[in-house]
């Protein structure tokens, strides 16, 4: 049985307390919301805080409400109670099916919109216990200078896991954090970047507070499909978020494809315009944008299905959420 190291807790009831602790321990301390992702990691001794800063006293992260055009989402959400929430389940029906997905119906009690966005990266090389991991001799993420995916790699290719966090970008959320210097605003897309060890523009003082999402212009669909090996509780081996905005005929102005699980960011597939634009999403156009999402989606042997497969299974995701999105649209139209 795998044991926590010693640490402290700290529960402060605001923000302003929160950072302020972050701020003063420095790199010894780390915030926690449910606790899902960051209790494993102390366990296996990939994080060994020596102060934990729990928010879960922080009532003002809690809020969900209308402001004008947008929809503000108090990181400390549940993933649970946001997959109920009518404005939500009306909004942002792939934001539903993302954190509906997410592990088991105990955890998504516990995790938290917040937590799932800030989610660590996974690896078969990190993500077991601290002995096994020393027998290996560590690696890039933690206490090793070598990466066992890419043989002399310089860089860690952990993979990002989080399933919100690509219909996050399709949705053009925007993230809130705070911290003791001040606030700032990042787009989803910002907030990421290619290095699995910590994949954050999240400084280390910094709390996620708020997820802005705007409201969906008329038209839009959208939905995420998710691979795993099994049906419940598992990480993604590949998520599909898609969302497009399509005219009175049913033809497609915008188109976005996000995919989680195959990098050390959440990735845009970008280049898609010539096989949608102008178009109705038939069987023959859909079958073209999946086909090029797959040719520009390279999955690494970060996690444990085989890179080929995975790719293969981009086109069928991408097939499978563009037609879920459409179905869903042709249902409200009776």
């Amino acid at each position: 049985m795998l044991r926590l190291p010693k640490f402290e807790v700290a529960e402060p009831s605001t923000v302003d307390e929160a950072v302020a602790l972050l701020a003063q321990h420095g790199d010894r301390a780390r915030p926690m919301a449910g606790g899902t992702d960051l209790m494993p990691n102390m366990k296996h001794e990939i994080e060994t805080p020596e102060v934990v800063v729990g928010l879960w006293r922080i009532d003002a992260m809690r809020t969900l409400e209308e402001r004008g055009p947008d929809v503000h989402i108090g990181a400390l959400w549940s993933l649970h109670d946001l997959q109920g929430h009518p404005l939500i389940r009306r909004e942002f029906p792939s934001l539903v099916e993302a954190v509906s997905q997410v592990a088991g119906p105990q955890l998504r009690r516990m995790g938290t919109i917040g937590g799932n966005v800030c989610l660590d990266t996974r690896c078969v090389y990190i993500n077991q216990s601290h002995f096994w991991r020393q027998a290996l001799g560590f690696c890039l993420k933690k206490d090793g200078t070598v990466c066992h995916v890419v043989a002399g790699g310089r860089n860690c290719v952990a993979a990002a896991s989080n399933d919100s966090a690509p219909v996050l970008m399709t949705l053009g959320a925007r993230l809130r954090l705070e911290s003791s210097s001040g606030t700032r605003e990042l787009s989803v897309e910002e907030f990421y970047h290619q290095d699995g060890i910590f994949n954050q523009s999240r400084r280390r003082d910094e709390i996620l507070t708020e997820i802005i999402v705007p409201k969906s212009k008329p038209g839009t669909i959208s939905a995420y499909k998710k691979l795993r090996t099994r049906a419940a509780i598992d990480f993604p081996e590949l998520g599909v978020a898609v969302l497009a905005v399509l005219d009175g005929g049913g033809r497609a102005s915008h188109l976005d494809v996000c995919v989680t699980a195959l990098a050390s960011r959440p990735i845009r597939v970008g280049k898609l315009e010539p096989h949608y634009q102008g178009r109705v999403l038939d069987d023959a156009v859909i079958e073209a944008i999946a086909e090029a999402a797959r040719v520009r989606c390279k999955p690494l042997k970060n996690i444990a299905t085989e890179p080929s497969y995975r790719r293969e299974m981009v086109k069928v995701y991408v097939k499978r959420a563009l037609q879920a999105a459409l179905s869903r649209r042709l249902h409200a139209l009776g």
